[in-house]
Formats: structure tokens, C-alpha cells, sequence
């Protein structure tokens, strides 16, 4: 305890450089604190279940001949058919259990008030799997799930129960509105637990046989070629992930071999042979299921090593403010050990100060790690920022603790024993000229400043690529009207509207908001606009032959007449839809250029004609009954980077589906008076039916590039920061090596050296170390952001004009730090400098 009152009241009798070095690390390890909070979140914590190094996720990757639908838990590799899921669950033996699962949008209404929110379909054996227990209640169990469409319970997540419910225990027996139907409460999850895909959080979980009735009108619980359920299980004791694997691909090869190949038909020998091969997918899952993993691992990777750097570069500065600190207290460290101190003592003594240091550095940490944390969540997407949060839990804490104590081991251990070399007792004698090891300590510095210079050169130069990705994507051609286009969906199906209802009521609000003052044009579609959605289609095309190897998939979208009108996309042949063409009227499609492209149709497609399906060989023809009516130019489906894919338009009216529908309005009136009058219009029709995304195109535009704008504004960020540092560190050592050779300048000045020439000194300094530097600096970079290349857009890792403007940006940042302690030189008094020390 008396060491660390000594410590602390040596950091205190500087209390400037202290105050700089606390500031200094503050601003790395919150950058660092920040970061991994993220990536602990996303990438590192498992679920908050029983052993959770026990479970496994199960995949069915291979050809899959049938209808295929995925989400958000994992691409489509992953997913099985219903039956397969019950005979695997009845088969294996080296899992205790395995369950299903399967996310959906619900709109969940209790006492007159509907809200819309995400809700997980799962099989009975979920909550026993993962090794779950209720808080009140009870969860759904194998009793719940034994016949489609039976059971109506669910369960409530905790915070769901606390937010809306207030933690009543009361609301267990009571009935929650799903999709328009009824279904009693009976328990509530415990807490932390918020579902097993990281992304998402499910306020509802339901009986996974309920999917009949809550997403009318599926019903593939039968069909072994319809595939949509998310597997997992927990392992038996002792059983590894291999052996897993082993005992369960003969169940599974004997499924495929025996009961789903001969159903098959239309395969070719070779894609039989490829069905039959097929092996199951057995992979860790403490983490869970989630396409997040995929998608954030190389951008968090990538900002975890830009605040790495930051952090480096500020140990470089508080190592040079402590060799500083050390010089002028070269007397003490000498009297200390003429008296009978051990160097090992002095040592533990300095590293102290120096942990400590970094401890308090930790502590400012944790406030910028705040400030740093809100500043992400405000560039994340919606959908993001309410997955995450900074979260001061004690991994979070351990990690911010553990690199406070290696930065002030990194940062301290060269001074300390710089200031405890033995020869150090020369000063008693003299306390004239430099003391012994100045030339060692002013080569250690300045290495110190050209690695800190590299280190600024790299980020710059990574941060410049990044940001020109980003003015890439905000310059892509989208090929359609953003400015003043609001946009809104609705689900009338989940309030339990029959199609015939459904499809009056979207009608009806498509009417309404064409009729609301400041309104333009107004139109609806399935498929949401640059929003992450997608719906494709096997179609067979007049005159088409799909080339070995190829298919005859298209993206598809339903959409009312005014379409592509509304968001000013022209028609470049035929007609747009009109409000004839509905049920019952002759089948009529409108296809963009990319479509023609494709299927080989001309300039002109006009008159053309196809069918929705694709054609199995032996079986007889279909009828092509779709007649292509128009060809609308090439815009941006569901993604601002993704090249324009082949599309077929259909009216919504010919549908029988009448789900959900995504509402643009083009108005003349600014955008922030006329969104409240859309809920008010809803509220009108239906006040039980929630609005959903409700936006302006232009920020429905920002939400689907802001994983580009998140990586581009930190990285720029924290370029920014690590050159500011870098230029301290740079100015420090510059300063002290004026102040070292003010005696040579002195007298170089006086034997008739110019000004200039001193100035000329210290400038080549600047320019040897920025050239040593910036070239180590851009390989650097270039080699990091080749490993990160998936997150350019249009561009490539050694960019010219990125190259030579970070070049310009670094060394405009040296000289300048350089100019003033060069002046100072060039100013130094012959007679002043030959009397110095």
C-alpha cells in the first residue's frame, strides 16, 4: 500500500503529463472497449442456457429439389423439411434431444391495442433442449405439439412480460391475439434469454404446428420437398461433435436414400447422385443460429484491429512521456540506488506508476467506451441497434481491466529500465552534458515515432479506401425516385382477415392515400423496395432453354397499377397495369431488361409469353398463360450493391395470396408533416392494424447501406484519432531532440551556419522517419484491406488517388508537427546554447 501512495503521489506531481497520458489511453481502450462489446455480443458470447458448449446445429446442405425457405437463422444450406426433422427426432441416438424452430412477423394484439413484432415458432422439445425453465407458468412441451394446428398457447420472453405487461404474473391463463388468433399465455421464458438467433429478438414463442394457422395459407408440414425448419440439439454426455455426426448420418443417408429419392422426379442421373449423396451438417451451437455471424465477423474483425493500432500508437506517446519524465528524474533513480536500493525494486516501483496510469486510463475508458458505444448505435440499422448494446458485464470489464494492465506493462517496461541503468550514478558527479544511454533512448524514440507514423499511414489509407467505397455506394445509379417517396407496409392476414377482407382493405388504403393532400402518385408492392427482401421464382419462358449448368429463376414482385410511376421507373414498351387486371382477367406480366437479358427476348418483349413454374422432363406441357404486357427500365431490387437482377412484375389483384403490401406515396409536401397523417389514415380503417417502416425512401436507402457507412465513418474516425496521436508522438520526440542538441545547433550557428540550414536539420528528421513510415504504413494497409476486400464496393485495395491523398494528408500531419520545433531550433542564441546545462 505505501508503494502505491508513493506511485500515485509521483503521477500527481506532474500532473499535466499525467493528465495527457490519462486522456490519451482513455480515448484507445474506450475505442477498444467499445469495439469488443460488439464483437463479445455477435461473435463470441454463447447463449445464456445450461452448457451451452453442448449444443449442435444441424444443417442439410446439397441439392434441394422442391421449395426452399430461409431467414435470418441461416441460409437455405441449413434448413429441413418438417418430416425429415420428425424422423430425425425419432432416429438419433447421441443427442439428448433435437429441436426446431422457425421466426415470423406477428402482430400481437391484447386489450384493443395491436402492436407488430417478431414471435419464433418452435416444436415441443425447444425449452428442454436448451434446458430452459419457466419464471411463472409454464413453457411449451412435446404435449404441445402432437397435432397441426392444435395447442393454442405461448410463451412470453421476459422483457417482452416486463415491458408490456408490467411482470404481471396475472397474464399467465389470459389470451394474446396472434395473426388473428387467440392463444393463452402460459408462462414466461426466464431471463436474458431472447431466442437462439443472434439479430433478432422474439417477444412470442408459439407451438411450431401453429405455423398452419399464423401464416395462413402454409401447409407443408407433409411435404418432404418443402424445406423451412431450423434444427439444433444438445449432445449426450461424452459424445463429440464428430461422433455426433457419424451416428446421425445413417439415419439421415437412409431418409434420403430410401424415402425422399424415389419421390423425386424430373432429375437428371447425375443431379440423383448428387441427392443421394447428401450428408448432414453438424457444427457447434453455443451461439446459436444466425446469418449476423456471417455478416459482421470481417467488419468487427477489421475495427478491432483499427482501435488495436489506435491503442499502440497511444502507449508509443505515453512511452515517450515517461522517457521524458524519466530523464528528469535521473538524480532520484541514482541517489536510490547509491543508498542501497536494488534495480529490481526501482523497476517494480516505475511499473507501478506506470499500471496505475493505465488503471486510471482504464477507468476514462470506460466513460469514452460509452460516448463511443452511442455513437455506433446511431449509424447502425434499426434492425441492428436493437439487437445490441453496450452491455458493462464482466467479460467486459475482465477485457477492459486485463488491457489496462498490458498497456502499462507495453508502455512501462523501456523506461523503467532505461531509468534504472546502474551507470545512472554518473549524474552525481556531473550534472552537465547528456547523461549516459541519451543516444539509446533518442534511437528507441524516435523508432517509436516512425512505427507510430506506419501505424497512422495504414489507418489513413485503409480509412480512405473505405470512405471512397461509401461515395461509391451513395453515387450508385438506383434507378428510381427516392427524394420525395414515403414508404409504409401492412399485414391485414395477421389480424385474421380472410383473402377476400385482406385484399378490400389494401385496396382501400391504396384509394386513401391517393386522396391525402400533398399525395402525387401512390402504389403498392409485395416486395419492399431496397429493403433486404427477395422472392424468386422457377418460370418457363417462350423460346427459352435454360444452358447446361443454368436455370430459369427469376425474382418476382406484385404490384398495384402506378407502380413504376411512383417511383419513377419508365416503361420503355406496352402498357402499365391497369385496375382490369385482377382476378379472373387474363394473366399479364411486366418485365425489366435484366429479365430480357436473360431469357434471351429481344429489345422488345412485348407480346412474349410464359408460365410460373419450370418444366420437369417426361412430364406433359403446360400452358404458357402469363402474357408479357410492358418492359420498365432496370432498377435496384433489394440491395443498393447488388447488381440489378432479372425481375418479372405481376398485378397484386390477380393474386390470391393478399398478405402483406409495402405502400409509396410520391408527395409535394416536406416528408416530416406528411408521415403522421399515414398512421392517422390507418387508424381510420383499421386502428388494430399496425403501420410498419414507415420511412422516406431516403432513409429506407440509408438503413440498406449502412453497414457500408458504419465501417467507412468509424474507420475515418479512428484514423483521424490515431493521426492526431501520432502527431503528439512526433512533436514530442522532435521537441526533445531540439532540446538535447541545443548545445550542436548553438554551435553550428555560431561557426556561420545559416537558419535554414537548422531548419533543415530537423526537417530531414521528419522526412526520413514520414518516408520510413508511410512506406511500411501502405503495405500495411493495402495487405489488411485485400483480407477485408468484401467490404469495397466497385474498387480496389491499391487505389491511386487513395494511395497518394492519405500520403499527401500524413505528410502535410509531419511536417507540421515538425515546423515548430524546427523554428525553435533555428531560433536557438549562440551564447545561451554554448552556456547550456
Amino acid at each position: 500500500m505505501r508503494a502505491v501512495k508513493f506511485a500515485l503521489r509521483t503521477l500527481f506531481r506532474t500532473p499535466f503529463v499525467t493528465s495527457v497520458a490519462i486522456l490519451s489511453l482513455g480515448l484507445g481502450i474506450g475505442a477498444n472497449t467499445a469495439i469488443f462489446s460488439l464483437f463479445n455480443q455477435l461473435l463470441l458470447r454463447p447463449l445464456p442456457v445450461p452448457a451451452p458448449g453442448e449444443l449442435v446445429n444441424l444443417g442439410a446442405p446439397g441439392i434441394k429439389n422442391g421449395s426452399t425457405s430461409c431467414g435470418l437463422a441461416g441460409n437455405c444450406d441449413v434448413v429441413f423439411s418438417y418430416p425429415m426433422f420428425r424422423d430425425l427426432e425419432r432416429e438419433q441416438k447421441a443427442l439428448t434431444g433435437i429441436a426446431a424452430h422457425r421466426l415470423f412477423s406477428a402482430n400481437i394484439g391484447y386489450r384493443q391495442q395491436t402492436i407488430a413484432e417478431d414471435a419464433v415458432a418452435v416444436s415441443g422439445s425447444y425449452f428442454n433442449v436448451l434446458g430452459l425453465q419457466p419464471v411463472v407458468g409454464r413453457l411449451i412441451t412435446s404435449a404441445d405439439d402432437q397435432a397441426v394446428g392444435e395447442s393454442p398457447v405461448a410463451v412470453l420472453s421476459y422483457d417482452y412480460w416486463q415491458r408490456r405487461f408490467n411482470g404481471d404474473p396475472a397474464i399467465v391463463g389470459d389470451a394474446l391475439v396472434v395473426n388473428g388468433q387467440s392463444l393463452q399465455v402460459i408462462g414466461v421464458v426466464a431471463s436474458g434469454f431472447d431466442g437462439t438467433t443472434a439479430g433478432v429478438r422474439p417477444k412470442v414463442y408459439v407451438p411450431i404446428t401453429l405455423r398452419t394457422k399464423l401464416e395462413a395459407p402454409f401447409n407443408g408440414y407433409a411435404d418432404r420437398d418443402n424445406y423451412w425448419a431450423y434444427l439444433f440439439g444438445r449432445l449426450k454426455p461424452g459424445v463429440t461433435i464428430e461422433q455426433a455426426k457419424a451416428s446421425l448420418d445413417g439415419p439421415y443417408r437412409s431418409i434420403v436414400t430410401q424415402v425422399e429419392l424415389p419421390q423425386q422426379t424430373g432429375l437428371s442421373d447425375a443431379d440423383k447422385a448428387r441427392y443421394a449423396a447428401k450428408e448432414i451438417a453438424v457444427e457447434d451451437g453455443r451461439r446459436g443460429q444466425s446469418r449476423v455471424y456471417e455478416g459482421t465477423r470481417t467488419s468487427l474483425m477489421l475495427l478491432l484491429a483499427v482501435t488495436t493500432v489506435v491503442l499502440l500508437i497511444a502507449c508509443a506517446n505515453i512511452a515517450n512521456l515517461l522517457l521524458v519524465r524519466g530523464a528528469g528524474r535521473g538524480a532520484e533513480m541514482a541517489v536510490r540506488l547509491s543508498i542501497g536500493a536494488s534495480r529490481g525494486q526501482l523497476i517494480r516501483q516505475l511499473l507501478l506508476e506506470s499500471c496505475l496510469l493505465a488503471l486510471m486510463g482504464g477507468v476514462a475508458g470506460l466513460l469514452f467506451s460509452r460516448l463511443t458505444m452511442a455513437f455506433i448505435l446511431a449509424m447502425l440499422s434499426t434492425s441492428a441497434a436493437n439487437t445490441v448494446a453496450f452491455q458493462m458485464n464482466w467479460v467486459v470489464l475482465a477485457f477492459s481491466a486485463g488491457l489496462s494492465v498490458l498497456t502499462g506493462l507495453l508502455f512501462g517496461i523501456f523506461p523503467a529500465i532505461h531509468s534504472t541503468r546502474p551507470d545512472l550514478t554518473s549524474t552525481l558527479k556531473s550534472q552537465a552534458g547528456q547523461p549516459s544511454g541519451a543516444k539509446t533512448v533518442q534511437r528507441f524514440r524516435a523508432s517509436l515515432a516512425t512505427i507510430q507514423i506506419a501505424l497512422s499511414m495504414g489507418l489513413l489509407t485503409s480509412a480512405g479506401l473505405f470512405a471512397k467505397s461509401l461515395v461509391n455506394v451513395s453515387r450508385v445509379d438506383l434507378g428510381v425516385e427516392i427524394d420525395q417517396v414515403v414508404t409504409f407496409r401492412i399485414n391485414p392476414r395477421r389480424n385474421g382477415y380472410t383473402p377476400e377482407r385482406a385484399l378490400a382493405l389494401l385496396e382501400q388504403a391504396e384509394e386513401e392515400l391517393r386522396r391525402q393532400p400533398g399525395v402525387r402518385s401512390a402504389a403498392a408492392a409485395r416486395v419492399p423496395l431496397l429493403a433486404d427482401s427477395n422472392s424468386s421464382q422457377t418460370i418457363t419462358v417462350e423460346g427459352f432453354t435454360p444452358a447446361p449448368g443454368g436455370n430459369s429463376n427469376s425474382n418476382v414482385n406484385e404490384v398495384s397499377p402506378g407502380y413504376f410511376q411512383t417511383i419513377g421507373v419508365p416503361l420503355l414498351a406496352g402498357r402499365d397495369f391497369t385496375e382490369a387486371d385482377r382476378q379472373g382477367a387474363p394473366l399479364v406480366a411486366i418485365v425489366n431488361e435484366a429479365f430480357t437479358r436473360k431469357f434471351n427476348l429481344g429489345q422488345n418483349p412485348v407480346g412474349r409469353r410464359m408460365r410460373r413454374g419450370g418444366t420437369r422432363p417426361g412430364s406433359p406441357a403446360q400452358p404458357l398463360n402469363v402474357e408479357i404486357v410492358g418492359l420498365a427500365r432496370d432498377a435496384k431490387y433489394s440491395s443498393v450493391r447488388a447488381d440489378v437482377p432479372p425481375v418479372f412484375f405481376t398485378p397484386y389483384r390477380q393474386s390470391t395470396q393478399n398478405n402483406a403490401l409495402a405502400f409509396y406515396a410520391l408527395i409535394s409536401t416536406p416528408t416530416e408533416d406528411f408521415l403522421p397523417s399515414i398512421s392517422t389514415l390507418m387508424r381510420r380503417l383499421d386502428p388494430n392494424l399496425p403501420v410498419d417502416a414507415l420511412r422516406t425512401m431516403l432513409q429506407q436507402v440509408r438503413e440498406n447501406v449502412a453497414g457500408d457507412r458504419f465501417v467507412s465513418v468509424l474507420s475515418a474516425s479512428f484514423a483521424g484519432l490515431a493521426t492526431l496521436l501520432a502527431a503528439i508522438g512526433l512533436y514530442g520526440v522532435l521537441a526533445y531532440t531540439v532540446a538535447q542538441r541545443t548545445r550542436e545547433f548553438g554551435l553550428r550557428m555560431a561557426l556561420g551556419a545559416p537558419p535554414s540550414r537548422v531548419r533543415s536539420l530537423v526537417l530531414r528528421q521528419v522526412m526520413w522517419m514520414t518516408v520510413i513510415g508511410g512506406v511500411i504504413g501502405l503495405t500495411a494497409a493495402i495487405w489488411l484491406v485485400r483480407l477485408s476486400a468484401s467490404l469495397l464496393f466497385r474498387m480496389e485495395s491499391y487505389d491511386p488517388f487513395v494511395l497518394s491523398a492519405s500520403t499527401i494528408a500524413l505528410t502535410l500531419v509531419a511536417l507540421g508537427a515538425g515546423l515548430v520545433p524546427a523554428l525553435r531550433a533555428s531560433r536557438i542564441d549562440p551564447m545561451t546554447a554554448l552556456r547550456y546545462e
